[in-house]
């Protein structure tokens, strides 16, 4: 089964693409530039601070006005956001593109592609900031799949889910969990299956994916993603099954 469909009603509930390289520690003089360069797509913008907390091991004998007077730290983030709701942050060692309103990565009848935002950040990044590699390239998705009756009927007929239901009687579970992570010859996929009960008193069966490969030349970063893209299409395709599409092709319910 190859999916080439853009569903009104897609699960995906969040698409991830990030870059890491080591701390540049010039990257507030290259920020500006960046700015300038994509500020037509990505016309909000932002300067956060995220706060870290830095635990002291003061010992069983130890006072807390002995630990260390600076013990956190506030990390820099330059937030950006399109006005197709794509987000971009930026770190001293991160670049990550984000989108909470995913619909396809690089279908060719859509003009909303999320490779296209991709390539249009990175390639403006690379302009400021000539990096020649990149410590980790990665792609995560995180869908968020129906189960309209939480039965071993109805949850198998929608997946071919990894969770351990031989053992324990789904119809009982409140939740449950299972992770697996592969190599495949220079990538690596970590796959998470979540059944979750959600506030509204609902389940859901979350898949999470997240692809990535090392330490990878710049030049290749979009070929790399391609790649990623592609282990991560494939897996959540021998997840789901046809009442799953079905799902998808309908228009959402308001509110969802």
């Amino acid at each position: 089964m190859a999916i080439n469909e853009v569903f009104p009603n897609p699960t995906v509930k969040e698409v991830v693409f990030q870059v890491r390289f080591p701390n540049l520690f010039y990257i507030e003089q290259v920020i500006p530039k960046l700015q300038m360069k994509i500020m037509d797509r990505f016309p909000e913008s932002e300067l956060r601070f995220q706060r870290q907390f830095v635990f002291a091991n003061l010992g069983p004998e130890g006072k807390l006005e002995e630990a260390p007077q600076d013990m956190d730290t506030a990390t820099k983030n330059w937030h950006f956001e399109s006005k197709d709701k794509y987000e971009l942050n930026v770190f001293q060692n991160v670049l990550a593109v984000s989108s909470s309103f995913h619909k396809t990565y690089n279908n060719p009848k859509e003009p909303n592609r999320f490779k296209d935002i991709i390539e249009f950040v990175v390639s403006n990044f690379l302009e400021v900031s000539p990096i020649p590699e990149f410590s980790r390239v990665g792609l995560r998705y995180i869908d968020e799949c129906p189960l309209p009756e939480k039965t071993s009927d109805t949850f198998h007929s929608y997946y071919n889910s990894i969770l351990p239901t031989e053992r324990f009687d789904i119809s009982k579970a409140e939740n449950m969990d299972s992770r697996v992570v592969i190599k495949q010859d220079s990538c690596s996929l970590s796959y998470v299956e979540s059944l979750r009960n959600l506030p509204d008193g609902t389940y859901k069966l979350i898949l999470d994916f997240d692809a990535f490969s090392m330490n990878i030349a710049a030049k290749d970063y979009l070929p790399t993603t391609d790649i990623l893209h592609t282990i991560i299409a494939d897996e959540y395709e021998k997840t789901i099954k046809k009442p799953v599409i079905e799902h998808m092709r309908k228009e959402p319910k308001s509110g969802e």
